[in-house]
C-alpha cells in the first residue's frame, strides 16, 4: 500500500512551474518577498546576533548569505538556522489561516535560499520548490487539528522540518524515493516546546524552533542524497509523526494527500501587518479603524474593551507582560501600542514600548471577555471604546488586512517590505523588492 509520504513525494518530485496557477505563483512569492523584509528587520535583536554569531563562527567559508551581514559567508545548514530564527524573531512571519501550527515563510525560504545559493538554482526551480513545500506541509499540519500544541509541542518546529526538508530536497534534484527517504529523516528531528509558555523567562528560544527546523530540512535531504534512509510510514504508521506528536482523537490521517494539486494551500497563507501575535491582529485593527472613522487620540479614551474567543480572553489577557516576547503575545500590550503608535511600524513594538508609562497603564486598564454570542470566529474580535466625553464606540472585526479573504496587495506589501527595511539604502531596498516580484525571471537568487 502507498503511504502517505510515498503519494506526497510523488506530487512533489513531479511538479512543474507550469502546473501551478497564477494566482498560487503570486500568493508564493508574497510570501516569499515578506519573509526577506522580516527576516531583515529580525537580525537586529540580541537573540538573532547570538544565532549570527554561532553560524559565522562554525559555518564560516560557505556561498550561503546571513541576512544583514552581506559580506560574510557560510555554508547552507548555518545559513537556514540563522535566517530562520531571525524570521520568526519579532512576531512577523506568515501563517496559515485557520491557523493549523506551521509558519510558511520562516521555515521554508531561509533554506530554500540556502540551497538555491549553494547551488545555482533559478528562480522558477524556487517557486517550485517554495509551492511543493507549503502543499505538504500544511496538509501534515492540517492532520493534526494543531494537537501537538495540546501536549506540549510548539507545532512550527515539528511541521517546519518536513516542510524544509521538501524545499531543500526539490532544489537539490531528489528523486521520488530520496525525498521519501528524507522526509523520513525529517521525522526524527522534529523538535520544540512550549515550556517558555509557563516560565518566568526563556522565551527567546521560540524563535530558536523555527531556525532548528530550517536547518533540519537541508539536513535531512543531503543525507537522503547521500543515500540515507528514512521510514515510509513516518506521517501515518505506528510511532509516526501523528501517532507520537498528537492526540490521538483529533488527528484526521486523510487529510495528508486530500486535494493534493487542485486545492492550493498555499492561498491559505496569511501575512501579517503588525509585529504581534496573530491574535491581536483583528482588536488592532479593529481599534485602529475606530480611530480613523472618528477622529479621537488616546488623551481622549477613558476605557477599551476587547471581547474575543476563550483563548483570547485567557492566553493572551496579560496585562503586565515582563519582556518583549510576552508583550507581544499580550492583546491588552498590542491593543495599548496601537492606541499609542503606528502598529505597521514594527519599531513601534521595539522601541521601548515596554517601558513606555502610557502604554503600560493603558494596558492594565483594557479589560477582556469571551464572546457569549454564537457563531463567532477563532479570529473575531469586538472593540469597545469609552471616550472621556461619554460617548461610546464600538467596532467588530472578523477579518483583518493579510487573511485570505482580505490579502494583502502588492502595494500593501510593499509598504510593509520598506518599513521593515527602513535602515536599508532604499534605493537597494526598492531594488531588491522589484527584483523578489520578478522572481521567475532571475536565473539566480544569489543577488537577492
Amino acid at each position: 500500500m502507498t503511504t502517505a509520504t510515498q503519494t506526497l513525494s510523488r506530487f512533489a518530485t513531479t511538479l512543474k512551474f507550469e502546473d501551478i496557477p497564477a494566482e498560487v505563483v503570486e500568493r508564493a512569492k508574497d510570501c516569499m518577498i515578506d519573509t526577506v523584509a522580516v527576516a531583515t528587520f529580525g537580525s537586529r535583536f540580541a537573540w538573532s546576533k547570538m544565532a549570527a554569531d554561532y553560524a559565522l563562527r562554525y559555518g564560516s567559508g560557505g556561498p550561503c548569505t546571513v541576512i544583514g551581514y552581506p559580506d560574510r559567508k557560510v555554508h547552507a545548514p548555518y545559513a537556514a538556522l540563522a535566517n530562520g530564527l531571525f524570521s520568526h524573531a519579532f512576531e512577523q512571519d506568515s501563517v496559515r489561516d485557520p491557523g493549523m501550527g506551521a509558519h510558511p515563510g520562516a521555515t521554508l525560504l531561509p533554506p530554500l535560499l540556502a540551497v538555491c545559493e549553494e547551488t545555482g538554482a533559478d528562480g522558477k526551480r524556487a517557486i517550485v520548490a517554495f509551492v511543493a513545500a507549503t502543499e505538504i506541509m500544511l496538509r501534515i499540519a492540517c492532520a493534526t487539528h494543531h494537537s501537538p500544541e495540546k501536549i506540549g509541542f510548539h507545532a512550527p518546529g515539528l511541521t517546519g522540518a518536513y516542510g524544509a526538508t521538501v524545499a531543500a530536497g526539490l532544489v537539490m534534484g531528489l528523486t521520488e524515493t530520496q525525498l521519501v527517504n528524507a522526509l523520513g529523516i525529517a521525522g526524527s528531528l522534529s523538535s520544540g516546546l512550549l515550556a517558555f509558555t509557563k516560565s518566568s523567562q526563556g522565551a527567546m528560544v521560540k524563535r530558536l524552533h523555527l531556525g532548528r527546523a530550517s536547518e533540519s530540512g537541508i539536513l535531512a535531504a543531503r543525507l537522503a542524497a547521500e543515500g540515507y534512509e528514512g521510514p515510509e510510514t513516518i506521517l501515518e504508521g505506528k510511532f509516526g509523526f501523528l501517532d507520537a506528536y498528537c492526540k490521538k482523537e483529533d488527528i484526521e490521517p486523510a487529510l495528508l494527500t486530500a486535494n493534493l494539486g487542485t486545492q492550493w494551500e498555499v492561498m491559505r497563507i496569511c501575512m501579517k501587518r503588525y509585529a504581534c501575535h496573530i491574535n491581536a491582529h483583528t482588536p488592532v485593527q479593529a481599534l485602529r479603524d475606530l480611530m480613523a472613522a472618528h477622529g479621537f487620540k488616546a488623551a481622549d479614551v477613558a476605557k477599551i474593551h476587547v471581547t474575543g474567543s476563550e483563548r483570547l480572553a485567557t492566553h493572551h489577557n496579560i496585562r503586565e507582560p515582563g519582556d518583549i516576547m510576552q508583550s507581544q503575545y499580550s492583546v491588552p500590550f498590542c491593543v495599548a501600542v496601537a492606541l499609542h503608535r503606528d502598529p505597521e511600524d514594527p519599531k513601534a513594538f521595539a522601541g521601548g514600548a515596554l517601558e513606555d508609562p502610557l502604554i503600560r497603564a493603558t494596558c492594565r486598564e483594557i479589560e477582556s471577555s469571551v464572546w457569549t454570542e454564537p457563531g463567532k470566529g477563532v479570529r473575531s474580535s469586538r472593540v469597545t471604546v469609552k471616550l472621556r466625553n461619554g460617548r461610546e464606540v464600538s467596532r467588530d472585526g472578523n477579518t483583518y488586512k493579510g487573511m485570505p479573504a482580505d490579502p494583502l496587495t502588492r502595494a500593501d506589501l510593499k509598504r510593509k517590505f520598506m518599513l521593515l527595511c527602513a535602515d536599508v539604502d532604499a534605493a537597494a531596498a526598492n531594488n531588491l523588492f522589484d527584483r523578489w516580484s520578478k522572481l521567475e525571471m532571475q536565473p539566480n537568487l544569489k543577488l537577492l
